[in-house]
């Protein structure tokens, strides 16, 4: 269908003005409260997290729990509020048509920028650091997180030290969405550097946030200081430390007696719910969450590329179960990787039906044969893998246990293979070392849908492609709808064409969706400032805004 220039408009226009058609919609956990913010930042807050943050140069392969420290130490172009509107961060106003930084075709884009910036250092930031990001991303040497979207920049102008303009390859809807993951870097530090990927900045990042490097602790936690020269609101607190706690018992103890005042990135688990909405001196919410839980299956290993095995697999699964005895009925099953509460979500999938006799009639009719022990093998391949996850994560380590027991029933053998969370989430995740593993992803990018970054076959990591695409996942359907969705701006066409991939991916299984998150967050009673984003991946997204009620 041809694009004409009144759905472009309308579209750069929403784009612009008020986040992607379609943003999620906003879940507050509490009302931001700012009229009793101090003057000058006072106190600490100490963020209890499962896992330890490990990537600190915001450009590199990351996971979502790295997010919490590189948003409170860096800044993009822009930012997406919890309804989806686009708003200024280092940019001085989000271009739009009417504005005159973006054109109506999509294709030429111009930035003007805050003159009020610096780096942690003091140097100015400028149009210059901008330039120098963008092609740091394209560099071939350089190990980048994400390069979907920036591959069509091209002609890039520094028009001033607070102006920049390049033009776009081919129109692509969700690049403003990837602006706001994309954290400007210091050309100044990184630029002279022969190999970035080494470079001291990573491990001792200098952002233009509102909170500076302080120190870290391996295995321990990191310390990040207020920033008094922040261009934006706050910070409002002295000292922002996020503390590793692996084990989710732990740290929900550690909640509960006070030793740290936020329990994020896994929160309070869902069997704890009822005591903790009880605790004193505490306050406890529900907020759905974009994260989907999902046995994510490495499409490459033999045992994993018939299809029937991925349909018998899921068959077999009593997600339901796992959802009321587990998680207490708190999360929602979901057969698609988006989040229900995203425009471009499709309600029309097939559902899943636990069935033991449906996973060994499809495994019989593929010839998949029972040894002598029970399980089934074909052609060689033995039908056995491992599944991983973080150690100490009580939950999924159930929830493994009660799925091993029952594929077993069926003839397929799983073993559990758990490792600590920075094992677990470097290179053995990264680069497509497991058999499968349990795993809760954000698929989205802000409140857009575009997951070429996880499904797209040139985003494979292990293969030498730039992406997250960890499973291997292959499908040159999926690949063509993922271009065509990402190159119109007429957002029901998208919606429909990002319908199909669901399909695809929900009939392909390269992934086995469990459930949508109903997380249960939990912080001291006189913190102030907390707002939910489903929009973001970490729910830290604005702790410059946090303080304590004096």
């Amino acid at each position: 269908m041809p694009i004409t220039n009144m759905n472009r408009r309308k579209a750069l226009t929403m784009l612009g003005l008020t986040g992607a058609a379609g943003a999620i919609a906003p879940n507050l956990l509490v009302s931001p409260a700012w009229a009793a913010r101090p003057d000058t930042p006072t106190g600490q807050i100490v963020v209890g997290i499962s896992q330890e943050p490990t990537v600190f140069n915001p450009l590199m392969p990351r996971i979502e729990v790295d997010d919490g420290v590189q948003l409170s130490v860096f800044d993009g172009l822009v930012r997406i509020s919890p309804d989806g509107e686009f708003i200024p961060a280092l940019a001085a106003e989000v271009p739009t048509i009417e504005n005159g930084g973006l054109s109506e075709d999509g294709l030429s884009w111009h930035f003007k920028l805050r003159d009020d910036v610096t780096w942690h250092d003091g140097e100015p930031f400028t149009a210059e650091d901008v330039k120098f990001t963008l092609e740091l991303i394209m560099d071939p040497n350089f190990r980048s997180w994400r390069t979907t979207g920036h591959e069509l920049v091209r002609d890039i102008e520094v028009v001033s030290p607070t102006e920049i303009k390049w033009r776009m390859e081919e129109p692509f809807a969700p690049y403003m969405s990837i602006l706001v993951e994309t954290m400007m870097v210091p050309k100044h530090i990184l630029g002279p550097l022969e190999d970035r990927n080494e470079a001291p900045f990573n491990q001792a990042p200098i952002g233009t946030g509102a909170f500076k490097w302080g120190s870290r602790k391996a295995g321990d936690h990191v310390e990040l200081v207020a920033n008094p020269d922040y261009f934006g609101e706050g910070p409002f607190v002295e000292r922002l430390i996020f503390k590793y706690i692996p084990d989710l018992t732990v740290l929900y103890t550690q909640f509960k007696s006070g030793d740290i005042d936020i329990i994020s990135n896994q929160y309070i688990t869902p069997d704890n719910y009822a005591e903790a909405k009880t605790l004193a001196g505490k306050e406890v919410s529900v907020v759905p969450a974009p994260t989907v839980e999902s046995v994510f299956l490495n499409n490459e290993k033999p045992q994993f590329q018939d299809s029937a095995v991925r349909q018998a697999i899921y068959a077999a699964i009593d997600k339901q179960t796992i959802i009321d005895a587990l998680y207490y009925g708190l999360p929602t099953p979901s057969e698609s990787y988006l989040p229900q509460q995203s425009y471009y979500y499709n309600p029309d999938l097939p559902q899943h039906e636990y069935s033991p006799e449906t996973a060994n009639k499809l495994l019989d009719e593929a010839g998949w044969e029972r040894g002598a022990d029970g399980i089934r093998a074909k052609d060689g391949v033995r039908l056995s893998f491992s599944n991983s996850t973080t150690s100490g994560n009580h939950l999924r380590e159930q929830a493994q246990q009660f799925i091993q027991q029952s594929l077993g029933e069926v003839g397929i053998e799983m073993t559990i293979e758990n490792k600590p969370p920075a094992v677990m989430w470097g290179e053995y995740w990264t680069q497509s070392q497991f058999d499968s593993v349990i795993v809760g992803i954000v698929f989205t990018t802000g409140a857009d849908a575009d997951v070429t970054v996880r499904f797209a076959s040139d985003a494979i990591p292990a293969q030498g492609g730039r992406g997250s695409n960890t499973g291997q996942y292959q499908n040159p359907e999926v690949d063509k709808l993922l271009e065509e969705a990402g190159r119109i701006f007429d957002q029901a066409k998208r919606k429909e064409l990002y319908g199909q991939v669901q399909e695809i991916i929900r009939e392909d299984l390269p992934l086995l969706p469990l459930f949508q998150y109903a997380t249960v967050r939990g912080h001291k009673e006189g913190l102030k400032g907390i707002e939910a984003n489903i929009n973001t991946r970490i729910d830290t997204w604005n702790a410059a805004q946090y303080y304590w009620d004096q």
